[in-house]
C-alpha cells in the first residue's frame, strides 16, 4: 500500500472541468461482493493508494451515535477528479494538470444500513473553503464565496486536495465525514468495462468537443462511458445540473448492474482489481480488509431504497447558490438519520409505514374493538403493499419522481417510476380489476382522478396536469409520522420543494427526465 505523492503541478483551462466520481459507489459495491473471502487480499492491497491524514481538520462535527437498535449511520464523500495526469489525457482530451473534484456526491448510509440517499453537490456551488493543509505544512486562509470544486485544488497537490474537499463539506453539511472516496477517467472507465457495460438513456444525439453519442437506450462501457457521464453540451441548455441529473440516472443503473450481476471467482477478481486500482482513499479505508468490511456493510441496501437528491439550488449569475431554508432542512434530516419525508428508518417499523399518531390500540378497548381495529390496520397495511407505478402526463419535470417521494412517506412500498407519456389534462388512475380497493386508497390524496379498471399489473397512476398545479400530497412527518410525541420544530410540515422538486428515486426509469432547460 502506498501513499499519493503530492508535488505542484501546472494549471490547466477551467474551460475543461468534467464531472466524475460515479464510479465510486460502484466501487464500493464491487469490494463489497468481493469481500467473502481473502483469497484477493495480497493483490489488492498493493492497489489501494491513500491519502495523508494530517489535512483533515482537527475540529470536526461529532461522530453520529448509535441508534436504538444498534446501528450506525455512515457518511461516505464520494469525489470524481477529471486530472489528465496518469494516462487520463487518452480519456478526457486536454492538458496534464492538477485535478478538480467535479463530481461530488454524499452518501448517507442510514443506520439500518438498508437505505441510503445520495446528495449531488454542484461543483458551481459558492461556499466557504475553511482553512486547508499547503504543501509547506502551513494551512490556508478560510476563503468566502468560493466554487465548491475549487477545494480539490487548494495547494495544488499532484493528486488533488481531498482532505481540503472534506473539510469543506463538513462545513458546509454540519456531518462528520466518515469515509472519503476518489476515482480518476481511467478507473471509472475500468469499472464500467468489468461490469460487461451500463445500461443508458441518451436524449438526443450529441456530437460536441469531440464526444459522440447516438439517440437511445443503449449499452456503453470504457470510453463510451466517460463519455456519456462527461457530455454537457448538447444535451438540454448544455448546464452542469442537466449532467447532474444523468449521471443519477447512470449511476442508479451502473448499481442495478453490479447488485444483478451474480459473482463467481472468474468475475470477482477483474472487478476487485478495477475497483481498487480507481481509488485514492482515507487512511480509514486504506486496506482491502477495510474496503471490504465497509463494502459489506452496504450489501443489504436495495435500488428501491436509494434516493438521488442534489442540494436545493438556483443560479446565481453563472456560478450556483444554496437555496435556504431548504438546504438546512436536508442537513438536518440527514444528521437525525431521518429520510427524505422525514421518516426514521431504525425504528424496527417499516419505514413509511402508518400514518397515525398512536402506536397501538387505546387503553381499556374492548377485545372486539380492539381486533376491528387490528384488523382494518392489516388490511390497510396490504393496500398500501400493492405495486404503484406512476407517469408523468403533465409535461413537468421531474414530477414522477416528486408523487413517489410523498407516496412512500404516506406509507406505499412498491413504487416504480416510468418513462413520460402523452399529456393528459386529468389524473387517472387505472388498476388490475382484483386491485380496486387499492386504487380507492390511492385515490383520496388525488381528488378528483379518474378510476378506471383495466389490463395492468397492481395499480398505474398517470399524472395529469392538475396535478403539476396541486402538487404532491403533504408528507406526515415528525411525531405524526413517528408515533413519539416528539417536537417536530426542526422538521418540515411537508417536502420543501428545494428538495422534492431535485430528487431521483435510484429506481426511475433510466429514460425519465434526463433533460434539464
Amino acid at each position: 500500500m502506498t501513499d499519493a505523492t503530492q508535488r505542484p503541478a501546472s494549471a490547466r483551462s477551467r474551460g475543461r472541468r468534467i464531472a466524475r466520481g460515479l464510479g465510486a459507489t460502484a466501487a464500493a459495491l464491487v469490494v463489497a461482493a468481493a469481500g467473502a473471502g481473502a483469497w484477493y487480499y495480497q493483490r489488492l492491497d498493493h492497489n489501494i493508494t491513500t491519502f495523508a491524514p494530517e489535512g483533515i481538520a482537527s475540529s470536526r462535527p461529532p461522530v453520529a451515535t448509535p441508534a436504538p437498535t444498534g446501528g450506525v449511520p455512515v457518511n461516505v464523500l464520494l469525489l470524481g477528479s477529471d486530472t489528465r495526469d496518469d494516462g487520463n489525457s487518452s480519456l478526457g482530451g486536454g492538458d496534464e494538470g492538477v485535478g478538480h473534484s467535479d463530481t461530488a456526491i454524499l452518501l448517507h448510509v442510514y443506520a439500518d444500513h438498508k437505505h441510503a440517499v445520495g446528495v449531488s453537490i454542484p461543483r458551481d456551488t459558492l461556499v466557504t473553503i475553511p482553512a486547508c493543509l499547503l504543501q509547506d505544512g502551513k494551512w490556508s486562509s478560510q476563503r468566502t464565496n468560493q466554487m465548491f470544486n475549487s477545494a480539490f485544488t487548494v495547494g495544488e497537490f499532484k493528486q488533488g486536495n481531498p482532505a481540503c474537499t472534506q473539510n469543506t463539506v463538513e462545513a458546509l453539511t454540519g456531518l462528520r465525514i466518515d469515509h472519503t472516496l476518489v476515482v480518476d477517467f481511467k478507473g471509472f472507465a475500468a469499472i464500467t468495462s468489468a461490469v460487461g457495460g451500463v445500461d443508458v438513456c441518451v436524449p438526443n444525439d450529441v456530437d460536441s468537443y469531440g464526444i459522440h453519442l447516438t439517440k437511445g437506450r443503449q449499452t456503453v462501457s470504457g470510453q463510451q462511458a466517460v463519455d456519456y457521464v462527461r457530455a454537457r453540451h448538447g444535451i438540454g441548455d448544455s448546464s452542469d445540473i442537466g449532467r447532474m441529473l444523468r449521471q443519477q440516472a447512470f449511476m442508479s443503473s451502473l448499481i442495478k448492474k453490479v447488485q444483478g450481476k451474480g459473482f463467481d471467482l472468474t468475475t470477482l477478481l477483474p472487478l476487485a482489481d478495477a475497483a481498487t486500482k480507481s481509488l485514492t482513499v482515507d487512511p480509514g479505508l486504506g486496506s482491502p480488509y477495510k474496503l471490504a468490511e465497509f463494502a459489506q456493510s452496504l450489501q443489504d441496501i436495495q435500488l428501491s431504497d436509494i434516493q438521488f437528491v442534489t442540494l436545493p439550488w438556483r443560479f446565481q449569475g453563472a456560478r450556483v447558490a444554496v437555496v435556504e431554508p431548504d438546504a438546512s432542512i436536508l442537513w438536518n434530516l440527514l444528521r437525525q438519520d431521518r429520510t427524505l419525508d422525514g421518516r426514521a428508518t431504525d425504528s424496527g417499523a417499516t419505514p413509511g409505514a402508518g400514518t397515525g399518531t398512536g402506536t397501538g390500540p387505546s387503553p381499556g378497548a374492548s377485545p372486539s374493538a380492539t381486533a376491528s381495529a387490528s384488523s382494518s390496520a392489516d388490511a390497510d397495511a396490504a393496500l398500501l403493499k400493492v405495486p404503484v407505478t406512476v407517469h408523468n402526463a403533465a409535461k413537468s419535470g421531474g414530477l414522477a419522481g416528486r408523487t413517489a417521494l410523498a407516496l412512500r412517506g404516506n406509507g406505499y412500498t412498491d413504487i416504480t417510476i416510468g418513462a413520460n407519456t402523452a399529456a393528459r389534462r386529468t389524473t387517472l388512475i387505472e388498476y388490475e380489476p382484483s386491485r380496486r380497493a387499492a386504487a380507492e386508497r390511492l385515490a383520496q390524496l388525488y381528488p378528483g382522478a379518474e378510476l378506471r379498471s383495466g389490463a395492468v399489473d397492481g395499480v398505474v397512476l398517470t399524472l395529469g396536469q392538475d396535478r403539476a398545479d396541486a402538487g404532491a400530497p403533504d408528507v406526515p412527518t415528525g411525531a405524526e409520522a413517528t408515533g413519539t410525541g416528539a417536537s417536530a420544530s426542526a422538521l418540515p410540515s411537508s417536502i420543501p420543494s428545494g428538495i422534492a422538486d431535485n430528487t431521483r428515486p435510484a429506481d426511475t426509469d433510466l429514460c425519465n427526465d434526463l433533460s434539464f432547460g
